[in-house]
């Protein structure tokens, strides 16, 4: 049986003017098993920490030109979470006191005790890597909680995975129909993604974290496991001379496990979504049939009062008569979304340009919404082939994000209408982006329950639609919004529909 490879040592840096006591705490240091770099020169210190990521400093207090916090502030301007250990005589106390109140962990007192050293090292690695931990998990862990939009979760997860691991770059990678597809990123950007992404396939595969050791980098890969299987990976790259501990590691497969908690709620999410739309479905036969016969005759009534009114001329009355018109068209246009919604309409799908249907859901959209001037920005991709769709339902679907994306704008906002062709995936992404007012993050959280909007007049139903219609086209849709700038709605269709399907639900 081959032996574990012993995990990496500590990199501890030692900064003393005094040689003797820098040869001494240098072979200590190295008896306890530490990497020690020691060395006379403050400046030659703070260049080793722009090249090592070091887990501990020891400054001594009085140095010239630079003191020990002078030195400790310029090392945390590379590397700010440093634990620093200041080593100062007895007649300084109060000054390593001072030390300790501007950023240093504690103080050592010359001569050194040998338990006191080692106990006081044993607490500062500790400290640092338990308040690193914590400060991230619970980063992720608030976003986690607080936002239902997986996109700002994966983005939460790639950014704590960097600064925790100080990697150069950290990408989260998501299984979308068969292909590896990078959802959120932090860092530099790579210099090959094809590396990440063999080093995310390998980790699903082995479904366990996986290194891969080049000449000039690490990276290393965790799996996101949801359910029976991997759903994409957690990777990141650090430079080669850089060595990542066992605390780094496992912090990594905490973080992957986060993301795959985020995954697996959105999954289940979209479960009892499906389940509440049948139960809406069976719903709303019967709200059509109470409700839709007394509406329609009270909308006679009212009509048949305005008319009397309008005779004996009584303006007042004629307008209270108008406004029972206008709620009662208002809850019949509700009935008529939660019957649309509930009822789940086999698709008749034809050959069709969906540009075509995009440039009719834009002049409708424009027709309804009048008011203040602003600009549509059409542009499509002229390699868009047609596909199989069902034109009635998807002219529902992006006549809602239109109409939201134009009725989110000012005076001379911009709304632009794109679409982009990938051939490999055989799919069409549509996207709709607007310069308006954006969304909160509990908005955006909540975009898709039902019943729930922000407009006076809405019924809180036209995104669940949408989605649904995209669904059932075996498609995604996808929301991303930035409160005071804007937001973006991406659309990804397959578009070669079986042939068999085309015309489905016709009898």
């Amino acid at each position: 049986m081959s032996r574990a490879p012993a995990p990496p040592k500590r990199r501890l840096l030692v900064v003393d003017d005094d040689p003797r006591i820098l040869e001494l705490l240098e072979m200590r240091l190295a008896a306890m098993g530490f990497d020690v770099t020691s060395t006379r020169d403050p400046q030659r210190a703070i260049q080793a920490a722009t090249e090592t990521r070091f887990d501990l400093a020891l400054l001594d207090l009085r140095m010239e030109p630079m003191d020990g916090v002078t030195l400790m502030e310029a090392l945390h301007g590379h590397q700010p979470h440093l634990p620093v250990l200041i080593v100062t005589a007895h007649g300084t106390i109060e000054t390593a006191v001072e030390a300790v109140r501007r950023g240093a962990f504690d103080y050592l007192t010359k001569p050194f005790a040998q338990d006191e050293l080692r106990t006081k090292i044993a607490r500062a690695l500790a400290a640092r890597r338990w308040a690193r931990d914590r400060e991230r998990l619970l980063s992720v862990g608030d976003t986690l909680a607080s936002s239902g939009n997986v996109g700002r979760i994966l983005d939460a997860v790639a950014q704590a995975a960097l600064e925790s691991t100080e990697a150069e770059r950290s990408v989260v990678f998501q299984l979308e129909e068969g292909r590896l597809l990078p959802m959120a990123s932090s860092g530099s950007p790579p210099p090959s993604w094809e590396a990440l992404e063999a080093a995310a396939s390998r980790a699903m595969d082995k479904g366990a974290p996986t290194t891969l050791a080049g000449t000039d980098s690490v990276i290393v890969a965790a799996p996101l496991v949801v359910g029976r299987g991997p759903a994409g990976a957690l990777v990141i790259e650090t430079s080669a001379r850089v060595e990542l501990t066992e605390d780094d590691l496992e912090l990594l497969a905490l973080f992957s496990s986060q993301a795959a908690v985020a995954i697996r709620n959105t999954h289940e999410l979209q479960r009892l979504r499906s389940g509440a739309l049948a139960a809406l479905g069976r719903m709303a036969t019967q709200v059509a049939h109470e409700l839709r016969n007394p509406l329609a005759g009270l909308r006679i009534y009212a009509r048949h009062l305005e008319q009397r009114l309008v005779r004996s001329g009584d303006e007042e009355g004629v307008g209270l008569a108008q406004r029972i018109t206008s709620a009662v068209d208002h809850l019949t246009g509700v009935v008529s979304e939660i019957t649309a919604f509930g009822r789940t309409p086999e698709l008749r799908r034809t050959r069709m340009a969906l540009h075509t249907l995009l440039d009719e859901c834009v002049a409708l959209a424009e027709a309804r919404r009048g008011g203040e001037a602003v600009e549509i920005v059409r542009a499509y991709d002229p390699t868009c082939p047609d596909g199989s769709f069902d034109g009635r339902e998807l002219r529902k679907a992006f006549l809602n994000l239109i109409l939201n994306g134009l009725e989110a704008l000012a005076a001379g906002g911009r709304l632009t209408v794109s679409t982009a062709y990938a051939a490999d995936a055989g799919t069409l992404t549509v996207t709709i982006e607007d310069s308006g007012v954006g969304m909160s993050d509990e908005t955006l959280s909540r975009v898709f329950d039902l019943f729930f909007t922000t407009k006076p007049e809405g019924t809180g139903l036209g995104m669940a639609i949408a989605r649904s219609v995209i669904d059932r086209h075996g498609g995604q849709l996808e929301v991303r919004s930035v409160l005071g700038q804007g937001t973006r709605v991406a659309v990804r269709l397959p578009v070669e529909g079986s042939r068999a399907d085309e015309g489905e639900g016709t009898r």
